[in-house]
């Protein structure tokens, strides 16, 4: 349902009871052997995870914490993104959390341009695991971002059940196949089929696709025989708070 608390909730400058940080992941391009993004991932100012802070996160503050994570995110990437390259910043947002799109994208806008980062290189994030049932609100949401300039993306895709069910009601740019679909596909030929249908859809639709949580050198050798070129894990690099990580290896397929 569409937040009952309106968006003078999200800037009334209330301080929220609790305190975060952010971490930041890198997102592989294979195609093109570089960085393309960083996914920016909650953490508690102690290192707590992400389960800890969310946990904190109820009805009254939903609506502040997903404006000061956005706002958190785009301040720390204008800090550390390198000036002048096409380097995208990656935000998951709580759709529940917005009451008007554009009223609501606000603080993002003034963020960026406070920052001096290039607001078309953010990309925000949903995921279809949320308990959000209005269809239309997030068909909205979709609609504005993307007249603003912003990427989106469909998060952990495969992970629920309303997958097909969004992607029939509306296109964001980007697909992320969720870890737990890929998990050790090089040796399971019934995830392979299902990895090479999501391709299939997404490229029917021009839909990118990503691979997130790629651990090893045969799940990500697989990923990209099967076509995936953008690709995210532990394999390249563990998230570190308020750094961008190095990334140990932007590799070829290996030679058969």
């Amino acid at each position: 349902m569409k937040p009952t608390v309106g968006c003078a909730a999200c800037r009334d400058g209330e301080p929220l009871p609790f305190a975060f940080t952010m971490a930041f992941q890198p997102i592989i391009d294979l195609s093109a052997s570089r960085v393309w993004g960083y996914e920016a991932l909650v953490r508690g100012t102690s290192g707590e995870s992400a389960g800890a802070i969310l946990a904190q996160v109820n009805d009254e503050t939903q609506y502040r914490f997903d404006q000061a994570a956005r706002v958190k995110a785009i301040e720390l990437a204008g800090q550390l993104f390198p000036r002048g390259e096409d380097v995208r910043l990656s935000i998951n947002f709580m759709p529940n959390a917005v009451y008007e799109p554009n009223a609501c994208i606000r603080a993002s806008l003034e963020a960026a341009r406070r920052v001096g980062f290039p607001h078309r290189q953010i990309m925000f994030e949903f995921t279809e695991n949320e308990r959000s049932r209005d269809i239309e609100h997030l068909k909205r949401i979709v609609a504005a971002y993307r007249r603003q300039g912003f990427l989106t993306a469909l998060d952990d895709f495969g992970a629920g059940f309303a997958g097909l069910s969004l992607l029939a009601n509306f296109q964001p740019d980007l697909i992320k196949i969720d870890m737990d679909v890929l998990r050790g596909l090089d040796a399971d030929a019934r995830r392979r089929t299902i990895v090479a249908g999501i391709v299939g859809i997404a490229q029917s639709l021009d839909i990118a696709v990503l691979a997130e949580g790629i651990e090893t050198a045969d799940e990500l050798d697989t990923v990209r025989s099967l076509g995936v070129s953008l690709v995210q894990g532990y394999h390249f690099a563990r998230p570190l708070i308020e750094t961008l990580p190095a990334v140990t290896v932007i590799a070829l397929p290996r030679a058969a």
